[in-house]
Formats: C-alpha cells, structure tokens, sequence
C-alpha cells in the first residue's frame, strides 16, 4: 500500500477473470485482510504526494501527524452513518491524520473494512450512488483530533469536507474529511466534488479542502486496490 501512496495516483483497474473469476474473488479476499497484513507506515506512510491534487492541478504534499489505534466501529461515526453502514458490519476501522504543506488544513483519512462479500458492498454501493448518500452533510465521517498535534481542535463542529467511496472490488469503505488547522468552526461543511467544482464560492471550495478530502482519498483507493490487485491500463 506505502508504494501506491508514495508514488501518488495509480491509474488502472484490476487485472481478473471477469466480473467474478477467480482472479477477482482472490483481490478481493486479499483487500480484506490488509489491515492485519501490512505495517502501518505502508498503510499510513509518513508523506503523501499528490501530483495534481490541488486546485488548478496544483501539487500537493501531506504529512501524516497522528495515527489512531486501530478498533472497532463503536462510537467511531455519527448515529446515523453508523445506521447506514450497518449492512456490511465492521471488521476492522483504521484512520489517520495529515497536514499539508503549509500546516493550514488537516484531513482524516479512515479505511472501514467491512464484514461483508462482494454482493454486500455491491448493495451498499448501489445505495449511495441511488440516493447521493455522499453528499448528504449528516454522514459526514467524524475526524481524528490527536493531542499535541496540528489536529488537536479536530472535531464534529469543524469539519468543512468530506469524500466517501464504498468499492466493490474491497470489502472498504474509503474516506477523508478536511478542516482548517486553527479549529474554526465552519457553518456550510460541503462534499469535495462540490467544493472543487469551477465557480465554488464556499469558504471549504476557496480554501481547496475540498480538494484535500478527495485527493487523499483518491490516493489511499488506488493504492489499497494496487497491494491487493494487480493493476493494468484501462484502455483509452
């Protein structure tokens, strides 16, 4: 997983056996165990690139501040994303906490490894994309505030982004949710592919969390997809 971050985005999809060959069913058992089977600096690796990530197809550069222990689902969402969840129970949840560059933004990054087969986060899939479930501003991830770090003031009442994808081809679920470092409190949270569209006149789209949310959360797919899978060029 550290070589897929480090290295920024992979692009490709699996290599398989079709829709559910052997080559699939095989990634996606290996997916599932990654939390156990990989050091958390390959995980978390300490610096993230991100070539392009940024508004206007800046580069951006994280660092991970905070890494917390990793648990249950228990008390890790708010009740109602919790409720949502449900279906593909909690195998293991895994999160972190970076900063960019200039130590202005801080994003939680979270890997929810589910309990569930394939036709289970299918299901759950089917459902966010049917119902915009990523869009909705009460399940919003919460964030990860480590004492003693740039994140310290991290919580529910400052998060101004967020980003969620449900694979299929993974027993994850995938997200990061951005703030500002100073602890401001932020009245309109909104979810990163609106905060990155042209024109976003928001104070989360100005200040391109938005594009922090997503970029990280781009990063850490393709990556966990790239360790489980070997990934091939789609065609153009």
């Amino acid at each position: 997983l550290g070589t897929g971050l480090i290295g920024g985005a992979v692009t490709g999809a699996w290599l398989a056996d079709g829709p559910e060959g052997p080559g699939t069913r095989h990634a996606f058992a290996v997916a599932g165990d990654l939390w156990h089977e990989v050091p958390v600096d390959q995980l978390f690796p300490p610096t993230v690139q991100g070539r392009g990530a940024g508004p206007g197809e800046a580069d951006r550069v994280w660092t991970r501040i905070a890494v917390a222990p990793d648990s249950g689902c228990k008390g890790a969402f708010d009740a109602l994303l919790t409720r949502v969840l449900a279906p593909v129970g909690c195998e293991r949840l895994l999160r972190a906490t970076y900063t960019d560059a200039t130590q202005s933004h801080v994003t939680t990054v979270g890997l929810l490894f589910t309990e569930a087969d394939a036709a289970g986060m299918e299901g759950l899939a089917r459902r966010f994309e049917r119902e915009r479930l990523d869009r909705r501003g009460d399940l919003m991830p919460l964030p990860y505030a480590a004492k003693d770090t740039a994140a310290e003031g991290f919580g529910p009442e400052q998060r101004a982004s967020w980003a969620i994808s449900v694979l299929t081809d993974a027993p994850v679920v995938v997200y990061a949710v951005s703030g500002w470092a100073d602890g401001r409190t932020v009245d309109e949270p909104q979810p990163a592919e609106d905060a990155m569209r042209s024109g976003a006149g928001t104070a989360p789209a100005q200040a391109g969390l938005g594009h922090e949310a997503r970029g990280l959360a781009d990063r850490f797919e393709r990556a966990l997809r790239q360790r489980a899978g070997t990934p091939t060029e789609r065609p153009s």
